[in-house]
């Protein structure tokens, strides 16, 4: 072990700590040595009393390299004092006491064994990096330590993180080491890439000036694998020294050009290291002195509203960009090219968005059910799950039959999350075996698992149907490795696909598959995977989702002509995400997939077409139908809420009123705007009341045809009782008799201003207005001229007589000569003729 590092400094401080407490956080600059010195320096501790010390590290990578170095110090090969534990890779052995492990083998571990009895202290290195499984491994481990263990030491370690809420997130008297870093002075160079060039063309012009302006190793930072391979491209096609080895670095990488990338140049070599935020951390690159970062990486974003992730590209943080500045000062003085302005450096976010703020939380909802708990909130959590994406990986797993109603995991989710695999696929491999296709299944799970970029060689259509691959990687378990290749994208990919197939083939019983795969069989297993994206295809080509999306295929192609297929994977932009992979699925193993996802609805309702009440039978999954038919004698409670319901639709007026009726719905509006206790009938739209009054006289009615059979007058007089029957007739009349003996009927067509209309002669002697509604509402009097013509209006009849007739009588009589126009109109005899009989 190294004596001169940094960490050095505080490992007798970091000692006596944890000889009095059981939580601590350590923040150590970078190149201080931290991950590879403290478990080492901790492992002989009287309270380790011989167990264990395991070691969460987020990569793959970091984890081989930590624990390789661990052991070369003790002269020793990884698997014995320290061994590591990584997907599809682990070196530990019965001497093994230090285990550096990934984020989902700790899960793991502690869902097998809760109390961890064999383990002294879980250390979480480059904590701040905040992946999902490392929230969650801090999470289950705070409870394991509140419940079972509270002898478990925590020991957060950070280069970058701020201490203080972990220090409260731990409990009270948790406290935190501060250690310097050992790194070399670097200089920074802001080289702005012009808007219209392309990423891997300047940054490849970027590292060939690098290498002629620098000395040393030049670890190049870029987003994703893609960009790295285009970038390999474009350097082959400039003038490097022949003395330059250009390698690539990502995690998905094979381990062996992993282990050639970051192993030291040989003698009279230079390297160009050309690597995802992998390298950010956790790694050191012996030689390394020059550092060119693009500024950006990729992350995947969840959307709860459709339940699917899109891989975005962003501009990495500042916390990111100093933790790449500084992989060129590790050795000696270096330099670091950034790619963007230093303009655009200061507008960026101080730290990346903790990934459990944007990832799917299927995973997490269903390890938080296997450790018996329904919600989030019962757990310790730096930053709480968001709600609705919670929520919404609930409601999948209830899907994949995961959970029950309750929230609480099922027999079958338990199987489920044995498999280490996302619940997606884990129900699909189950489902598969029980079918007799785990072979193929465990093929499909391990293409599905591969980044995109490696799925796909990026032409759009052609390579959206899945089923060739899965083929070709069939073909390729048996022979032809190169053809396969070409089918996905290399051979490197391959040989993990087929490991990891492999893996999981084991993991699910017998060798062979019982039953032959046929061109269905991709779909059918793909619908086990994603009930909510089985796709039916509309009559203008695109598809939609039994989740409620739209989406559709890029190009014309073969899976075009499919009545059903199954999205494996979409872009999640737009109003129809792009389908970038898929496979079809026939109708008939739809209508297989089980009562958990199938459900019949009968739906009752009216036709605005038709203008009648349609019963249908629908057998759904989510937004789509299989099938539907028509019902020839539904409920009639159901018929009766859909024949209201198309009232509502259509209007009143679809209702056959009479002149008589309607007069009555006015006279009722009237006597309940002036007495609210009144039943309310407003013409616009179906009340609560109406409907009631309605419903009996409904009954064997289907249609608006039906409608005209009724009478609407007995519907609205059959909801009074016979003393509403009574005032009504009273204080809201039909008619008012006036002094000439004529009935004349009372418009109520506005409740709060009934009127009369009535010849002015036929209203001689009446001395004041006629009231209604218990005499509360005078009536507006309409004076009409011989000819039906209104002359005045007035709700004031005796101020009419005194002060407005005179003029009034001038104008008529020159008019209407003929007529009987008396000087005194309260004295004279009221007529319905020109002249009164004598």
């Amino acid at each position: 072990m190294k004596t001169d590092l940094p960490i050095q400094q505080i490992i007798p401080e970091l000692r006596l700590l944890f000889q009095e407490k059981d939580t601590g956080v350590l923040i150590a600059e970078p190149g201080a040595g931290k991950t590879t010195v403290v478990p080492l320096a901790l492992l002989e501790e009287p309270w380790v009393a011989g167990r264990k010390i395991i070691m969460l590290e987020p990569r793959r990578l970091a984890a081989r390299s930590a624990a390789a170095r661990m052991a070369a110090s003790l002269g020793e090969k990884a698997g014995q004092t320290v061994g590591y534990r990584v997907r599809m890779d682990t070196r530990v052995s019965q001497s093994t006491r230090i285990e550096v492990v990934t984020e989902g083998v700790l899960t793991r571990m502690l869902q097998q064994d809760q109390g961890l009895e064999d383990t002294a202290m879980i250390i979480f290195d480059e904590f701040h990096e905040r992946h999902l499984h490392g929230d969650l491994g801090l999470a289950l481990a705070l409870e394991s330590r509140a419940m079972l263990r509270p002898d478990l030491k925590l020991l957060v370690m950070s280069a970058t993180l701020n201490p203080a809420p972990v220090c409260t997130l731990l409990g009270e008297g948790t406290q935190w080491i501060d250690c310097p870093g050992r790194t070399f002075p670097v200089e920074t160079r802001y080289v702005s890439k012009p808007a219209s060039e392309q990423i891997e063309t300047f940054t490849a012009e970027a590292v060939v000036k690098a290498l002629a302006e620098q000395e040393g190793d030049v670890l190049v930072f870029l987003p994703g694998a893609k960009e790295i391979h285009r970038t390999e491209r474009e350097l082959s096609n400039r003038m490097i020294p022949a003395y330059v080895e250009v390698h690539a670095l990502y995690g998905s990488m094979p381990v062996e050009r992993q282990d050639e990338a970051v192993r030291p140049a040989d003698e009279g070599k230079r390297k160009v290291v050309l690597s995802t935020s992998i390298a950010e951390s956790s790694l050191t690159l012996a030689g390394v002195k020059v550092v060119v970062d693009a500024g950006l990486s990729r992350a995947s974003v969840f959307s709860p509203r459709t339940g699917m992730s899109r891989l975005v590209t962003l501009p990495v943080s500042k916390a990111s960009a100093d933790q790449r500045r500084g992989r060129a000062g590790r050795i000696a003085p270096g330099v670091c090219y950034r790619l963007w302005s230093e303009e655009a450096h200061g507008a960026l976010p101080e730290a990346a968005k903790p990934e459990i703020a944007s990832a799917d939380l299927a995973p997490l909802a269903l390890e938080l059910a296997a450790w018996g708990v329904q919600s989030p909130a019962e757990l310790q959590w730096l930053d709480t799950p968001p709600a609705a994406a919670y929520g919404q990986a609930q409601a999948l797993l209830r899907q994949l039959g995961g959970l029950d109603e309750a929230g609480r995991i099922t027999p079958f989710g338990r199987r489920m999350n044995t498999l280490g695999v996302h619940p997606r696929l884990a129900s699909m491999l189950l489902r598969a075996a029980e079918l007799g296709l785990a072979s193929y299944a465990s093929m499909l799970a391990a293409l599905l698992q591969e980044p995109a970029g490696l799925r796909s060689s990026g032409s759009a259509g052609a390579d959206t149907d899945l089923r060739p691959r899965v083929e070709a990687l069939l073909t390729a378990d048996s022979s032809a490795m190169p053809q396969a290749a070409a089918s996905v994208a290399d051979v490197a990919a391959v040989r993990r696909m087929l490991l990891e197939s492999r893996q999981l083939r084991s993991a699910l019983g017998p060798a062979a598959d019982p039953v032959r795969p046929d061109e269905d069989s991709c779909g059918w297993l793909l619908s086990f995977a994603y009930p909510d994206r089985i796709g039916q295809r509309r009559e203008d080509g695109r598809y939609l989702l039994s989740s409620g999306r739209g989406v559709r295929l890029a190009a014309t192609e073969s899976l075009s002509r499919s009545a059903y297929l199954v999205a494996a994977e979409a872009d999640d932009q737009g109003a129809d995400a792009r389908i970038l992979l898929a496979a079809p699925v026939q109708e008939k193993r739809l209508l297989d997939l089980g009562p958990h996802l199938l459900h019949e609805e009968v739906q009752v309702a009216w036709d605005r077409n038709t203008r009648s009440v349609r019963a249908h039978r629908r057998l759904q999954i989510g937004a789509i139908t299989l099938k539907e038919s028509s019902i020839a004698q539904p409920p009639e409670d159901q018929v009766l809420e859909a024949l209201l319901s198309g009232i509502r639709i259509e209007g009143l007026d679809c209702l056959p009123w009479t002149k008589s009726s309607r007069q009555l719905a006015d006279r009722m509006r009237f006597l309940h705007h002036h007495l609210p206790e009144w039943p309310d009938l407003i013409e616009d739209h179906l009340t609560e009341e109406l409907a009631e009054h309605l419903s009996p006289f409904l009954t064997g009615m289907r249609s608006a045809a039906d409608l005209k059979r009724l009478a609407m007058q007995d519907v609205l007089l059959g909801g009074l009782s016979w003393e509403q029957r009574q005032q009504l007739d009273r204080e809201a009349p039909t008619h008012i008799q006036v002094p000439s003996g004529s009935r004349i009927p009372v418009d109520y067509s506005r409740p709060e201003d009934p009127t009369l209309a009535v010849r002015l002669q036929e209203m001689f002697g009446q001395q004041e207005t006629p009231p209604i509604g218990g005499g509360r509402v005078p009536l507006t009097i309409h004076l009409l001229s011989p000819a039906q013509r209104p002359e005045q209006v007035t709700r004031d009849l005796a101020n009419f007589w005194r002060e407005t007739y005179f003029e009034v009588k001038k104008d008529l009589k020159g008019r209407y000569p003929k007529h009987y126009w008396p000087d005194d109109p309260l004295e004279a005899i009221a007529t319905n003729r020109a002249k009164p009989r004598v």
